[in-house]
């Protein structure tokens, strides 16, 4: 079975996606899709006031507004009604990782299958509503203590700013569910990918005017080129990079009939915590530069304004702490969604095991000794793409759109997504291939 897909899929080309009709409208529903949240990045918030909100956000983009704008495909910079994204549901869906490895209950659920899956997901989307509330209310409570942003504050601008945030944070969570189901899959990473490339345009051109007007030299440029593609070219590789542990099963009898003993291979990935280490570590370096940004630092004791200005960008102390974070939470992250004892009683029940190692305990400690081993190797990788162009800015000055947390959800969204299609088109072929076999076997029966 595996060498009949491997060979379907290195006969993909252009002409069987031109049959796949299928295919074809999944990928214009999605297409749509995108664009309907596009749209809504330019849909105002009601009772503001664009100017004065304009210039308040312009202090405060190189904080967490900034990261969040680029998430939100610059939603926030506008103040549209998608201005939460989906940020909100992709926080409960990882508190809900969290409290399913620390609450028996919870754990319980998980492991009951599809049905148990649906109710953790209906949790999932209460926590959504929940955290939207709340960051939706601090949010309209900032805007008012804003100088003019708001035309006519009050508990009435309070409360249709709450509903009309979180309203687009559930239509954002729908529409990604939608095309999942009914486009090329990935719906909420799709989403995020799209308000992170739709800046893109404005950088390049940012930055070739930058080289026009002499403020940056045609060799950094060039340079600069030079180092994305390579930097693009070592998140495919250790994206896809995998340690693959020999799994064997013992001949069995069924019947009157011996079944030969069949070799499998258990898949670690090296970066099985993906983008969450740089989202967290990030998030919670920016967010004292932001509370204070929005506070009186004048008012703020000596020591305080130090270590705030240590923790800025490009300064020794901020990179020390990003890149210890960022290892802090590989290996937690990787710990919550990757259980190796698990892992073995389920190689035990179904009478699977690693050579050299004793099925159960055993088992689980050799998984989490390469896991280990593994994580550490990842998380060095983590920590040189998110550095790299923290390094170029401070060094340089050039304002590098694509961070190392941006950049590796745009290559992974990526591979993702052309997983996804290669998957949509293998099937295709093999329904091509059963239908003309029932047709053969239709014809010689005749």
């Amino acid at each position: 079975m595996a060498s009949a897909a491997e060979q379907l899929a290195s006969n993909l080309n252009f002409a069987a996606f031109a049959k796949a009709e299928d295919l074809k409208k999944r990928i214009w529903f999605t297409i749509g899709a995108l664009l309907v949240y596009r749209l809504g990045t330019y849909i105002p918030l009601p009772g503001i006031e664009p100017g004065a909100f304009a210039q308040a956000f312009q202090s405060q983009s190189k904080g967490v507004l900034g990261m969040f704008n680029m998430f939100a495909g610059g939603a926030v910079e506008r103040m549209a009604i998608f201005a939460l994204g989906i940020m909100p549901y992709i926080s409960a869906s990882i508190i809900m990782q969290l409290m399913t490895s620390v609450i028996p209950s919870l754990e319980a659920l998980k492991k009951e299958g599809e049905q148990g899956r649906k109710v953790i997901n209906q949790y999932t989307r209460y926590g959504t509503v929940l955290l939207g509330i709340v960051q939706a209310y601090g949010i309209s409570v900032g805007l008012e203590n804003g100088n003019g942003i708001v035309t006519d504050p009050g508990m009435f601008f309070r409360i249709s700013t709450v509903i009309t945030l979180v309203g687009g944070t559930m239509f954002l969570m729908w529409l990604g569910e939608q095309i999942t189901a009914r486009g090329i899959g990935n719906g909420i990473s799709l989403i995020i990918f799209a308000g992170i490339v739709a800046g893109l345009p404005h950088a390049i051109s940012g930055t070739l005017e930058l080289g026009r007007t002499g403020a940056l030299s045609t060799p950094l440029i060039l340079a600069i080129i030079v180092l994305a593609v390579v930097v693009i070219a070592l998140i495919v590789f250790f994206e896809r990079a995998q340690r693959r542990l020999l799994i064997q099963y013992p001949k069995r009898q069924v019947g009157n009939r011996m079944f030969q003993g069949d070799t499998s291979h258990l898949p670690l990935k090296l970066n099985t915590a993906g983008v969450i280490p740089p989202i967290f570590a990030s998030s919670l370096l920016l967010l004292p530069a932001t509370v204070a940004g929005f506070s009186n630092t004048t008012n703020l004791p000596a020591w305080v304004n130090t270590v705030l200005a240590s923790l800025g960008h490009g300064q020794p102390l901020y990179m020390a702490f990003y890149a210890a974070m960022i290892v802090f939470f590989a290996f937690f992250y990787t710990a919550i969604v990757f259980n190796p004892k698990d892992t073995a009683d389920q190689l035990k029940k179904h009478s699977g095991f690693i050579p050299g190692y004793r099925p159960g305990e055993r088992t689980a400690d050799y998984i989490d000794y390469v896991l280990t081993r593994i994580t550490v190797i990842g998380a060095i990788y983590l920590v040189v793409i998110c550095l790299m162009p923290e390094f170029l800015i401070s060094a340089t000055g050039v304002p590098f759109y694509l961070g190392g947390t941006s950049l590796l959800i745009v290559v992974s969204v990526t591979l993702d997504t052309v997983a996804q299609i290669q998957g949509h088109l293998i099937a295709h072929q093999y329904e091509g291939l059963i239908k003309k076999s029932k047709l053969r076997g239709g014809k010689r029966g005749k």
